[in-house]
């Protein structure tokens, strides 16, 4: 497969530590055409920055994730570094209440002051939501920002109102998973020109890998199963959801 696009990895995660260089200049030999990292802290959102800096086809993503909602104080050095080139967007962000690492108040302040933050920059966000689908998408109503909800773990009915607000939805190895009944729905039921593809590597390998680390280049599972799902040629499924996260992003 030949135009991946991965709109969600973690290329500054420790796991990546012993070849990361190598590893990423690997890729684009493997069919990766562009890579969206994000980051999960403001010195993680740094370290993505600098990883962009160093790949043309990468790109990256600075906020700041539920885990770390309690760290968030002044957005001040956020937003400068939401005004560097490499970022494309405001990110990672949102709820997670399966872990609950920062108090759910917490959560919901810092996700709202980078929702805010994200409609002053005019970029776009990429939202965490783990077992907290009302909260998540009563700030999304309230804001109404641009961007995708990844890793997207909710019914088709919950999908729906995603993309009723405009938003798209991103689907990574989980789809492939045997008991992946609600991934498998959405990419079934949802307008293609809204899907993106991701893999949140080093995380979510797709089958026959799950379970072990992750890379943009498993992509190609993922899309094969969606495609096999919707009906549709592996490399077109690929091709539509590049144009769909080139558009999104501004790239």
């Amino acid at each position: 497969m030949t135009n991946i696009f991965d709109t969600h990895a973690h290329y500054t995660d420790k796991r990546f530590e012993p070849d990361r260089d190598a590893l990423l200049r690997s890729l684009p030999g493997r069919g990766v055409a562009c890579a969206l990292t994000c980051g999960s802290d403001l010195p993680d959102s740094r370290a993505a920055l600098a990883l962009a800096g160093e790949h043309g086809y990468v790109y990256a993503a600075c906020g700041v994730h539920p885990h770390a909602a309690s760290s968030f104080g002044d957005a001040g050095e956020l937003r400068e570094m939401l005004k560097a080139e490499r970022c494309v967007a405001l990110g990672e962000i949102g709820l997670d209440y399966h872990y609950d690492f920062s108090p759910r108040d917490k959560q919901q302040e810092c996700f709202r002051a980078q929702l805010e933050l994200a409609l002053e920059m005019n970029l776009p966000v990429i939202v965490h939501d783990r077992e907290a689908h009302e909260d998540t998408l009563r700030l999304l109503q309230e804001y109404k920002p641009r961007g995708v909800v990844h890793c997207f773990s909710g019914s088709w009915e919950f999908a729906r109102e995603i993309l009723a607000l405009g938003m798209h939805i991103g689907l990574g190895g989980a789809v492939t998973f045997k008991n992946a009944r609600k991934p498998a729905q959405v990419a079934a039921n949802m307008p293609i020109d809204r899907l993106l593809l991701e893999t949140d590597a080093p995380y979510m390998a797709p089958e026959p890998f799950r379970g072990q680390r992750c890379d943009s280049a498993h992509i190609a599972l993922t899309a094969k199963k969606i495609a096999e799902i919707r009906g549709i040629d592996t490399q077109e499924l690929i091709s539509t959801c590049h144009e769909n996260g080139k558009r999104l992003f501004a790239l």
